[in-house]
């Protein structure tokens, strides 16, 4: 059973809200209350369907002493037994603690990691499957900062992508990704490992992260792009570094004030998230046994072009469909890590 007294206290809050909502006027007010009104509608319309079906049953098992009712109450009563556990998991499910962040935007990081010239192949070939996934999905994908490599791979990218529950659904990404083939430059056929790192952050708002401007020192640079008549043309680049932790962040648009202000975005995204990570470690002293972790050491997944395989090491997933993951179909990945974390997150909390 889940905790009624748990389901009065969101019924209560999503009633005081929505009567909250219409009678303020302060729009920095109506922005929070509608925010909180939109996250807590699901719940309590799923709250509402699980405390009419319990009528239900209750009506339906009355009707059992009612010679004229019997025969619908037998029929009934089946369907509603069924029903019933399905409502009370997808509740638990609901009242599990959220993450913050999981509606934000999110900063994508790709760099090549061992495997030289390979390694930056791969960084691009995951580039573009995280670029096809949003698509489909129907977010906004935006590249701020990249730098190719001789072969057409990329040395390093960042890139902020935009849209509903863009970061619930990325943020298990970040890790080691390795890859099992055999190179465009292998005169010999044989198949080489090399691997990518994936970093996926929750953007940070001005109000998560103040930067005093004595913490950072800002550089503008010539562009240094793949070619064409703006390149090497002004000094629009722009380098930030943040002086207290070392953080060196780069943008190359064309636009010197755009620059700054995605270098600013990304700055404010790593230092959110090392603000993340260590309140994390104080909850969880096993922190890496979590999936989703993010960590950026850790090996989390496989990509054999061979075989034509994609395991998660994370959760032993393994998929013959590399064909159609390179080509951004995530989706059954990404819900497989999602059901694992909530089934982690429910063992802990009801255990």
């Amino acid at each position: 059973m889940v905790p009624m007294d748990k389901l009065a206290q969101i019924t209560q809050r999503f009633d005081f809200v929505g009567a909250k909502l219409n009678v303020t006027s302060a729009p920095a007010e109506i922005a929070a209350l509608s925010r909180e009104y939109s996250e807590l509608k699901p719940v309590a319309d799923e709250i509402a369907a699980y405390r009419q079906a319990l009528d239900d049953l209750a009506e339906a098992e009355g009707w059992l002493h009612d010679p004229e009712m019997k025969d619908l109450a037998e029929e009934e009563l089946p369907r509603l037994k069924a029903r019933i556990p399905e409502m009370e998991q997808a509740l638990r499910l609901a009242l599990l603690p959220k993450d913050a962040a999981d509606a934000r935007p999110a900063i994508l990081e790709i760099r090549p990691g061992t495997g030289g010239d390979e390694a930056a192949l791969f960084a691009g070939d995951l580039l573009r499957m995280y670029q096809r996934y949003a698509e489909t999905m129907g977010w906004r994908f935006e590249l701020l900062d990249l730098t190719p490599s001789e072969l057409g791979g990329v040395k390093e990218v960042t890139a902020r992508i935009e849209g509903e529950g863009v970061f619930a659904r990325l943020k298990y990404e970040s890790g080691v990704h390795r890859v099992q083939r055999v190179p465009e430059t292998e005169a010999g056929g044989r198949i080489h490992t090399s691997a990518a790192t994936v970093a996926v952050l929750p953007e940070a708002e001005d109000v998560d992260i103040d930067i005093p401007a004595s913490d950072i020192r800002i550089d503008t640079m010539r562009s240094s792009g793949a070619g064409g008549q703006h390149v090497n043309t002004t000094d629009s680049a722009v380098r930030i570094t943040h002086l207290p932790t070392g953080i060196v962040v780069t943008s190359s648009e064309k636009s010197q004030h755009q620059n700054r202000a995605n270098a600013m975005a990304v700055l404010r995204a790593r230092l959110y998230e090392m603000e993340r990570d260590r309140l994390a470690h104080e909850r969880a002293a096993d922190r890496k046994a979590q999936v989703g972790s993010g960590d950026r050491s850790e090996r989390i997944r496989t990509y054999n072009f061979p075989q034509g395989r994609m395991t998660d090491h994370r959760i032993n997933l393994t998929l013959y469909a590399l064909p159609q993951i390179m080509n951004g179909d995530l989706t059954e990945v990404i819900d497989a890590l999602t059901a694992h974390d909530q089934a982690t997150k429910l063992a802990e909390m009801e255990g």
